[in-house]
């Protein structure tokens, strides 16, 4: 298995419940596949550099997990087909960066700044 990250920006016009509802949505899709949610953010409502789809705002979410590489196609096919998902990105952590991320989380879980 491998440490992932995915970064995924939903449309503005979204309630916040709506938006906690994606996120559970493809936190699900993993946990089906087998994989290993270590980490979820909301960084909240963000302006995005460009306009996408006429929309100059968006949702920002930050998921980490382990998968098997497999899973990361079905879950960008869900990326895909979902209206709600402006744009995503998904890359493989090395060594290094897994590292530096999980010192991260738990830098944020001693100052309780996670969702």
């Amino acid at each position: 298995m491998n440490n992932y990250e995915t970064v995924f920006i939903l449309t503005p016009v979204l309630s916040d419940f709506q938006v906690k509802e994606a996120v559970e949505k493809f936190k699900g899709i993993l946990v089906a596949e087998g994989s290993e949610i270590m980490n979820v953010e909301n960084w909240g409502l963000r302006k995005l550099a460009y306009p996408i789809q006429k929309k100059s705002t968006g949702f920002y979410g930050l998921m980490e997990f382990r998968a098997e590489p497999a899973v990361i196609a079905k879950l960008e096919i869900q990326f895909r087909r979902d209206e709600k998902v402006l744009r995503f990105l998904t890359f493989r952590q090395d060594k290094n960066f897994a590292a530096y991320a999980e010192k991260r989380r738990n830098s944020t879980k001693k100052t309780g700044k996670e969702i």
